[in-house]
């Protein structure tokens, strides 16, 4: 497992675990992150990510990334 800060791009991982407390899981979860979806990285600058989960395309940034394990 790798925090989704270093997953490589246009690569489709699973997300296996989010760490984090409650309410950062909660908020997570809303965006479409959840355990056993995909994700994919589409591009990344310092740290910050920019994701395609469900078919929507998210930014979040690097410390929410280094939470979602893939």
């Amino acid at each position: 497992m790798i925090p989704l800060v270093f997953a490589e791009r246009e690569e489709e991982q699973i997300i296996k675990k989010i760490g984090g407390n409650e309410e950062i899981k909660h908020h997570l979860a809303d965006l479409g992150f959840t355990v056993g979806g995909t994700v994919t990285v589409v591009n990344s600058l310092n740290g910050n990510v920019i994701v395609k989960v469900k078919e929507s395309r998210i930014a979040i940034n690097e410390d929410m990334a280094r939470r979602i394990m893939v």
